[in-house]
């Protein structure tokens, strides 16, 4: 893989059609069309990459040695610029031979066009407003620490929880957008520690799902790939599953 023989980098992310192929959901609904001013992109023989130039974060879709070589480029490039990178599964260890590679994490970004069977819980689910910031907060620093948005993202169009009989949240979730395209991102769906395994958090990402649906015509999410439990759920409520990623730092350049 040199990054030399690599074609030049193009204006558009879909003239080679890979968005209507198996394993490229994530340019399909991640990449607005037609292409946004300034952004920075690059096409190869079967794939394509595109830059979240903020963040430093090169995104790429298509077969794991072209997908790679387009990263390599990008960071030969912009060695100031390129800190991140996703990429369909084998980019890592691709990369890693050119490239210090740190912190590779699989991933599947999943997605579905349909509603999800209505889960009976569903009914508890209410819509949150900016007044119940500090208290999402609150409960997702206790019950999801890691949780990838928070309360006041500009990113967020909605949050929606469940309470207990005691009026405390036991369960909230939130629909983001992915960057660039603004498609529906559903994410930070958190659970009470001491209430899971009753559903609650089925219910809540089926009333999201549904949501996302009736309002943009699908729904998105990023699924740790050995997160079984999550697995089990996505797939019961529909999502697609054929978009295996790796995401990685790139360092020391």
């Amino acid at each position: 893989m040199q990054a030399t023989t690599l074609l030049p980098r193009t204006a558009d992310l879909f003239t080679q059609g890979l968005e209507q192929q198996a394993g490229s959901a994530l340019l399909r609904f991640g990449a607005a069309r037609p292409r946004p001013d300034g952004r920075i992109s690059w096409s190869g023989d079967g794939a394509v990459a595109w830059l979240d130039e903020p963040r430093g974060h090169v995104w790429s879709v298509g077969e794991p040695t072209a997908a790679a070589g387009l990263v390599l480029r990008a960071s030969h490039q912009l060695p100031q610029t390129v800190r991140e990178f996703t990429g369909p599964r084998g980019t890592e260890a691709l990369l890693a031979r050119h490239l210090p590679v740190a912190e590779p994490i699989p991933w599947v970004f999943r997605w579905t066009l349909v509603e999800p069977p209505v889960h009976p819980a569903e009914e508890r689910v209410v819509e949150l407003a900016a007044t119940h910031h500090d208290e999402l907060l609150a409960f997702l620093n206790v019950h999801s620490p890691a949780h990838s948005t928070g309360p006041g993202s500009a990113d967020v169009s909605l949050w929606a929880g469940i309470r207990g009989a005691d009026g405390r949240l036991v369960a909230c979730g939130a629909l983001s957008t992915l960057r660039d395209s603004g498609a529906p991102l559903m994410a930070s769906v958190a659970t009470d520690a001491a209430q899971r395994g009753q559903g609650l958090g089925a219910a809540l990402t089926s009333w999201l799902t549904r949501y996302a649906v009736r309002r943009y015509g699908c729904c998105t999410l990023w699924q740790l790939a050995d997160n079984a439990p999550a697995d089990r759920l996505y797939t019961r409520l529909g999502y697609r599953n054929e978009d295996p990623c790796v995401a990685g730092r790139i360092t020391g350049h």
